[in-house]
């Protein structure tokens, strides 16, 4: 490994210069570091291994640092929790549980942990591998939209990470842009999944630490049965949460607004986002309104009738921009590649007719049970929506969509169904305002 005398940053031994302050790079051995009198770790042997070189980012849990392992000579992302963390036994344990997790999961799409150790100054840290680049959270805050042959790559990427969890019943339970780190390459980012320590093992032999009634996640990727702190929580729920971050990133603001957490979960029970093809209508890159039946699918608030996979989501968001294939195509092709393909269907795809309006309340609680079919999918893989759907064309049926087809006391049935939403929902923001 190399460093930046000036910047203490540590590079591969064939960098030449710091591209942050330009100072050519000498061995990381060699360049010594400043002790700071803000941070008594800087410049310390921690578990008699990790050299810690600068800070890199504070958070509610803990501080990350860059560091030097000097066993094996290469630059590790240090996540230390802080004192009065350190103290909490669920939160060490669920610190505890993030590496413990790694080790079952591929590391292409998921950052690889590589250590867990208490500190000599009696806090625990997490070692793990070190990314360049940066958090999807940076690049929303200043570019306030991406272009969507980035997104479909990452969304691809992000599939193929997270299929592997659900594979093995591990739902992440805290999808965020914060969670999605971007490496720039020269084929387009690749995307790394972030903090596992709020996952759910919905394994048998599961060790349970989330006491029944609260909720783990940020309220605005929040799926309602998560809001709610529903035990029958499952991996739908990074569905509906890696859906809100698509739904951010072309158009710019997130889903489900308010002013403060309680607020944020009573829209998200109760209401339904506004088309992104509306809502971006301003934004750099055009949304087509094919993409509107797939965020309708993917925000229903009863689990069973959303869209049933993340790779099925991932599919069906880049054939709403006219691409052919799957996901797993897409997170291998180049973004130039996507791109270009993109573009040469979205002047016809912006022609679409989008859906008519919102779904109601009673069309949430009943769902679209003919039309979701096509987007659930089978054990062994995705399947493809059909041409109607992407098209925004109606779906042919005898009643409308939302009401069972089944006869006999429809009215009834409707009412009562919405009735059992609405108490339900009173219920969840009472026992969210009582926390």
């Amino acid at each position: 490994m190399k460093a930046c005398p000036l910047c203490g940053r540590l590079y591969p031994d064939d960098a030449g210069f710091c591209p942050v302050d330009g100072a050519q790079l000498t061995s990381a051995t060699q360049v010594p570091v400043l002790a700071d009198d803000q941070d008594a770790r800087i410049g310390q042997l921690l578990c008699n291994r990790y050299q810690v070189r600068r800070v890199v980012a504070d958070g509610g849990m803990g501080r990350v640092y860059e560091a030097l392992d000097m066993q094996v000579r290469r630059n590790v992302a240090l996540k230390v929790l802080h004192p009065e963390v350190a103290g909490d036994q669920v939160a060490v344990e669920r610190f505890k549980r993030e590496f413990e997790v790694s080790k079952l999961l591929p590391h292409d799409h998921i950052v690889e942990v590589l250590d867990f150790q208490p500190t000599n100054d009696g806090s625990f840290a997490l070692a793990m591998e070190f990314l360049y680049g940066e958090e999807l959270r940076a690049t929303l805050k200043r570019e306030q939209t991406i272009a969507p042959g980035r997104m479909v790559r990452m969304l691809s990427q992000v599939a193929l990470g997270l299929d592997g969890a659900h594979a093995r019943q591990l739902v992440h339970r805290d999808l965020k842009p914060d969670n999605l780190f971007l490496c720039q390459t020269s084929e387009g980012d690749t995307v790394k999944l972030l903090d596992f320590g709020s996952v759910k093992d919905k394994g048998e032999s599961a060790k349970k630490l989330t006491v029944l009634g609260t909720t783990i996640g940020s309220p605005y990727y929040m799926a309602p049965e998560q809001a709610q702190g529903l035990e029958t929580l499952d991996h739908r729920a990074d569905v509906w949460a890696l859906a809100a971050i698509i739904y951010e990133s072309v158009v710019g603001t997130v889903p489900f607004m308010g002013i403060n957490g309680p607020s944020i979960l009573l829209e998200i029970l109760t209401k339904d986002p506004k088309p992104p093809s509306q809502a971006a209508q301003n934004a750099k890159h055009p949304v087509p309104p094919t993409l509107d039946r797939v965020m309708t699918h993917a925000f229903k608030k009863q689990a069973a009738q959303r869209i049933g996979s993340v790779g099925a989501l991932a599919d069906a968001v880049g054939q709403a921009y006219g691409l052919t294939g799957t996901h797993r195509e897409w997170a291998k092709a180049s973004e130039a590649d996507l791109t270009a393909r993109i573009a040469a269907k979205l002047p016809e795809l912006m022609k679409a007719v989008a859906p008519a309006g919102p779904a109601s309340v009673a069309d949430s609680f009943f769902g679209e049970a003919d039309a979701l079919s096509t987007f659930d999918a089978p054990a062994g893989g995705s399947v493809r929506p059909p041409p109607a759907a992407l098209q925004g064309a109606p779906i042919s049926q005898d009643v409308p969509l939302g009401v069972p087809k089944r006869g006999g006391n429809t009215m009834l049935f409707v009412a009562v169904g919405v009735g059992a939403l609405v108490l339900g929902v009173l219920i969840a923001v009472v026992l969210v305002l009582l926390k």
